[in-house]
């Protein structure tokens, strides 16, 4: 089979398409012929700095779609040749990937491949923020670091149904700002945002912040909680050290923190991590929530689609297209 692997940390250019063997899967795993990759911020820290990668060389990739290729000992309730979409543990830069059965669902009728591959990693998060881990009630108000991103397109959505009384997002820029207002935001910030919520919100601040980047950004975030206010981290895009919040931070307003990485929960509670995901699914499949492809790039040009979304100008969900 290709793949795509990197033999050593660095940027786009270490990814490099190879040939290599087509896995096969164990008990209670599941080998998929892959249609289409997804893109994700994990894979750019991975393939940079080594973010969950237990050796190399490695293939990188959390998210796939696809059609069941073979199935490991005690797996019965898929079929090969099966439509299916997953999250992996890395491995998804390939023609055929092998995952935990457990995190391997039938793709939802009325969606195609192509749109199915856009799920797995990203909407199981964007749920889990607004809804398991962020517990938004309707008429609170929240702010999304990221608001372009696959994650943030989502959330907007997910907020907005979930009767928000306001959804306010955190961009690089003016194009991010207009992609995100098309999806369920109702104002945007380019750059820095702590007053400007507090504006918003006539001085109260945001039920609920969420914040992939961590550092000062997460630091800014906290401060604009309301009263009884919620922060969700569910990433370090800024690569600062590990934050530690304590009684200064948390109690004059009684405020919270939290955490979310559907990487993390698909080990250490695959049981949960798939009735959430179900959950989420089904807001695809109803029409609740659509994640807009806004670029498509063949296996071999893996390290385009990486400089694209490391350049901070991506939009939407960045796919791979692994065959036809």
């Amino acid at each position: 089979m290709r793949a795509v692997e990197f033999q050593e940390y660095g940027g786009p250019e270490v990814l490099r398409l190879v040939t290599a063997p087509a896995p096969e899967p164990g008990p209670g795993q599941v080998s998929i012929d892959v249609a289409y990759t997804g893109v994700n911020f994990a894979d750019l820290k991975a393939r940079s700095e080594g973010y969950r990668v237990p050796a190399l060389p490695y293939v990188p990739g959390v998210e796939v779609s696809g059609r069941v290729r073979a199935l490991g000992a005690g797996v019965t309730d898929l079929t090969v040749g099966q439509e299916v979409m997953a999250l992996t543990e890395g491995g998804a830069y390939a023609e055929v990937t092998v995952t935990e059965a457990a995190t391997v669902f039938p793709v939802p009728s009325g969606l195609d491949l192509r749109t199915a591959a856009t799920l797995p990693a990203v909407l199981p998060t964007a749920y889990a923020l607004v809804h398991t881990v962020g517990r938004l009630q309707p008429g609170e108000s929240v702010l999304v670091q990221g608001a372009a991103g696959g994650i943030g397109t989502a959330v907007g959505q997910l907020a907005r149904a979930a009767g928000a009384g306001a959804v306010y997002g955190v961009v690089s820029s003016a194009a991010k700002a207009a992609h995100a207002k098309d999806h369920g935001y109702d104002e945007v910030f380019v750059g820095a945002f702590q007053e400007r919520v507090r504006e918003a919100t006539g001085g109260r601040g945001a039920d609920l912040v969420l914040d992939p980047v961590g550092g000062d950004t997460l630091r800014a975030g906290l401060a604009s909680l309301a009263v009884f206010g919620r922060l969700v981290s569910f990433g370090n895009a800024s690569g600062a050290e590990p934050w530690s919040v304590g009684q200064p931070e948390l109690y004059p307003r009684g405020v919270s923190v939290s955490g979310f990485s559907i990487l993390t929960l698909a080990g250490t509670a695959p049981d949960v991590l798939r009735r959430l995901s179900e959950q989420a699914f089904a807001k695809a499949a109803d029409g609740t929530v659509t994640l807009p492809v806004t670029a498509e790039f063949p296996l071999a040009e893996a390290a385009r689609a990486h400089r694209l979304m490391g350049g901070r100008s991506s939009t939407g969900k960045l796919l791979l297209r692994v065959t036809d």
